[in-house]
């Protein structure tokens, strides 16, 4: 699997990244721990070395599991991980209201204060049972905190030795800019996929001629491109999935004949959809790295094997012509 640099920093993720969202449990109907342990050691294995995580997925049970999966082989891997997200203390700016993988009901605020970060960033070393962190990301902006003591707060933890780089997560241009002027961050991690192409419209530029790096988060649109799920197909409680856009008619009726569209090339070249979409997604200008988030090892199989074959040209402009014969309502 080919290793790409991130931005002007000195690390290399691999191309396809094991994403450890699922593996908390949280917003996905719980979770099977020894699963998810032997899921990353595959991925390990068989060339995805960049494992991305949160502190707040699980509410740090996904840190928890990596830890667990990559002891003893630190150096072999990339560890991404954010912060940013709190829970349990109500400073900030208010995110949402969720409940936690025990069902007790839990308020997320968004807070990224210099030594709110520092703290976080000492928690996540101990759940994932490291010295020191690759990629130090923000979850998501907080309007409460001034973007520059955020990244002095990220520079200071590069110092230290903590954290060897710091990025952003679901940064607009004009926050990344913001950032800039203070650290120079190595990459933003924002959703990308088939059927949300947002960032192709001002991200995408600005990072591809300021040479910041772009980590795809939901390239499979949380499972929906896999075509595994159908009309009628039952969620564990828990999980958000269904009440996304995207599950929402008409919106998920056109999705589907765009898989049955998708499966169609994917049969012709012997390979699943999956790893289509993914492969499509790791040819799009920009994008350093996408996510692939797996539960067990056999779904992180064949998310790897996404990376053993290219795309040519025709094949990329056949598909292309369906996503933009896609029309998808943005307000249901």
């Amino acid at each position: 699997m080919e290793h790409r640099t991130l931005g002007e920093s000195d690390i290399k993720v691999s191309e396809l990244a094991f994403g450890a969202w699922a593996i908390g449990g949280w917003q996905w109907g719980g979770t099977d721990s020894k699963d998810a342990v032997n899921a990353i050691e595959t991925a390990v294995d068989h060339g995805m070395t960049t494992i991305d995580t949160a502190a707040v997925y699980g509410f740090g049970l996904s840190e928890e599991l990596v830890g667990k999966a990559i002891r003893g082989k630190r150096d072999k891997v990339q560890i991404l991980t954010k912060f940013g997200l709190t829970w349990g203390e109500k400073k900030g700016e208010f995110f949402f209201a969720s409940q936690d993988n025990s069902g007790k009901d839990v308020d997320i605020y968004k807070y990224s204060s210099k030594a709110k970060v520092i703290s976080d960033c000492d928690q996540s070393l101990k759940r994932l049972g490291t010295d020191f962190i690759d990629l130090y990301q923000i979850h998501w902006p907080d309007q409460t905190t001034p973007v520059s003591e955020t990244m002095e707060a990220i520079e200071y933890l590069v110092k230290k030795g903590k954290i060897r780089a710091g990025a952003v997560c679901n940064y607009p241009q004009q926050l990344m800019i913001e950032a800039g002027k203070t650290y120079r961050i190595a990459s933003n991690q924002v959703p990308y996929s088939m059927v949300n192409r947002s960032i192709e419209n001002d991200i995408v530029p600005y990072c591809v001629n300021n040479n910041i790096g772009i980590l795809a988060y939901s390239p499979l649109q949380r499972g929906l491109l896999t075509g595994k799920i159908k009309h009628g197909h039952v969620f564990n409680e828990g999980d958000t999935r269904p009440g996304t856009i995207y599950y929402r008619e008409p919106n998920f009726s056109r999705i589907m004949k765009l898989i049955e569209n998708l499966s169609e090339i994917a049969a012709g070249l012997n390979v699943t959809l999956s790893q289509l979409v993914l492969n499509w997604t790791l040819r799009q200008p920009g994008i350093t790295c996408a996510l692939a988030g797996a539960r067990n090892a056999d779904q992180v199989l064949e998310n790897v094997r996404a990376a053993d074959f290219k795309l040519n040209n025709e094949e990329i402009a056949r598909i292309n012509k369906y996503l933009t014969d896609l029309k998808l309502e943005t307000k249901i």
